[in-house]
């Protein structure tokens, strides 16, 4: 076999199946069977002489020389990606397919109608939408871009600050004439509270008052949760109070079905964040959509620069 056999299909299916670490699940993801992509591999290393992967009964891996190699063929689908990205702005068209992560909450009641708005203006371009609350590896699962709620560890991904999730608490008008309405922060004690079950230290509320201080109550209530519809949710049925992220309720507070309570004191704001792959940063569709996503989030009410 020459060099010259030495393809993009073929680089393209060893860097995924070296990030995922699983020809299956490259297989899948690319819509192929898993023996063509088990031939892209072979055929690649008999191109280039050397072994790349390491494969056991229960993953892929790959060989040093396969790290290295791993590197360049990355470099060189970037530069193939780019270099057709600016053909086509030359000619005034972006095309291309992105791959977008969001929280799953927001994925719903925000983003889907910003994806839908960002392909009106640019219909070369595909959007593939995951919808997951789980810090996914971005490279291994082939991720573009992703926004996140909450602070987040170093990486080597560019992060990009968004803005600052207002937080308020809520509850809907048949809890508070059932069970009165509080007037201060030490009364949310006495009352049902919908707990978020996977947020740390949720049995406790701190609030900022109008004069600076900060109190901190304790919070409980018959009802917890691990996803923010699944709160909205309850909420509106009346179930209880509770924090919440003004833009997960703006629609329910405009006509009614929810109320704010105790507006003059404050909660911790959550950040909100894209990520974006390096690799991936500089790919005029990327690009696009991140500062699409950027300036249309901004707008949101609840999100504070």
């Amino acid at each position: 076999m020459e060099r010259s056999d030495v393809t993009l299909e073929r680089l393209r299916s060893f860097v995924r199946v070296a990030e995922r670490g699983s020809l299956s699940a490259v297989a899948r993801e690319l819509g192929l069977g898993q023996s063509s992509i088990t031939r892209h591999i072979r055929e690649l290393e008999t191109a280039v002489g050397i072994p790349l992967l390491s494969r056991t009964t229960r993953r892929v891996a790959m060989t040093e020389e396969g790290r290295r190699y791993y590197a360049s063929a990355l470099q060189i689908l970037r530069l193939v990606d780019q270099a057709g990205e600016e053909a086509r702005g030359q000619r005034g068209a972006v095309a291309g397919t992105i791959r977008l992560s969001c929280t799953a909450a927001f994925g719903v009641l925000q983003a889907t109608r910003l994806v839908f708005a960002f392909q009106d203006r640019h219909p070369g371009i595909d959007v593939d939408l995951s919808l997951t609350d789980e810090r996914i590896d971005l490279v291994r699962e082939g991720v573009d871009l992703a926004l996140r709620l909450g602070p987040l560890a170093d990486s080597g991904l560019k992060l990009r600050p968004v803005g600052q999730c207002r937080r308020i608490l809520v509850a809907a008008p048949a809890y508070l004439a059932a069970h009165g309405r509080p007037s201060r922060p030490a009364e949310l004690a006495a009352h049902q509270g919908i707990r978020m079950a996977n947020v740390a230290g949720s049995e406790v509320l701190s609030l900022r008052g109008p004069d600076g201080t900060v109190q901190s109550v304790p919070f409980g209530g018959r009802l917890r949760v691990d996803h923010g519809l699944a709160a909205r949710e309850a909420f509106r049925a009346g179930r209880g109070l509770g924090p919440t992220h003004r833009w997960l309720v703006a629609d329910l507070l405009a006509d009614g079905q929810l109320e704010e309570i105790l507006p003059d004191y404050r909660l911790p704001p959550v950040p909100m964040s894209l990520l974006i792959q390096p690799e991936r940063a500089g790919i005029a569709r990327v690009r696009l959509l991140a500062d699409f996503l950027a300036g249309e989030i901004r707008r949101i009410p609840g999100i504070e620069a």
